[in-house]
């Protein structure tokens, strides 16, 4: 199985755009609050409140308050794979990971983690607060293995059983955060280029 080329997305209907709006508003409010007043001061009815929602609705949505600071990464890494899942079946895989890393970042419409303000002191966050730090790495873990999926079926191959899925996703996925790592501490940073080398040292893929 693979995508030759861009398969336009399907169009939501009202419920489902209604769906998405709660969860944005309610994403949006945990991110702001948390930046303001930092993660120990959010308590989830905060952001009920802020999002004019109820409990019962943000717990059909969010398992906990650190998911719902971290949705719009875990947007992110969906986006991320959707590029991914488009990339001409020709491309090796980090080249199709790149690609797609690389269309996420100028998606003129939804802004990447550069363009967004309050990304770097989030990212910090991240790496201070360990409930945080779990809950992120728990988001990644789950979309990286959505991006082997995908780089499996591009090569025909089981990614249960076969390690070249994971090694290309691995290289990929490696070369995005020990650039966004980077980025986070170097105030003057610029995270497209920082990607670029990123990925200029990814010097050898595994054998397709």
């Amino acid at each position: 199985m693979s995508t030759d080329q861009w398969q336009p997305p399907v169009s939501l209907g009202r419920r489902d755009r209604k769906s998405r709006r709660t969860r944005e508003a309610m994403a949006d409010a945990a991110l702001r609050l948390t930046l303001e007043h930092g993660l120990a001061a959010l308590a989830v009815e905060h952001v009920t409140d802020a999002a004019d929602v109820s409990r019962r609705t943000f717990s059909r949505y969010f398992p906990s308050r650190e998911d719902a600071v971290l949705d719009s990464l875990r947007t992110d890494f969906t986006r991320i794979n959707a590029q991914l899942a488009a990339r001409p079946a020709a491309e090796t895989p980090v080249a199709a990971y790149r690609a797609a890393v690389t269309a996420w970042l100028h998606d003129a419409d939804h802004p990447a983690w550069h363009r967004r303000p309050g990304m770097r002191a989030l990212f910090v966050l991240i790496d201070e607060e360990p409930a945080l730090t779990a809950a992120y790495r728990r988001i990644a873990v789950a979309e990286e293995e959505q991006s082997i999926r995908l780089v499996a079926a591009r090569l025909g191959l089981h990614p249960e059983t076969d390690l070249r899925p994971a090694v290309a996703v691995g290289l990929g996925v490696a070369a995005l955060h020990a650039a966004t790592r980077t980025w986070v501490r170097d105030p003057a940073g610029d995270l497209p280029a920082l990607i670029d080398r990123a990925f200029d040292l990814v010097a050898v893929e595994p054998p397709r």
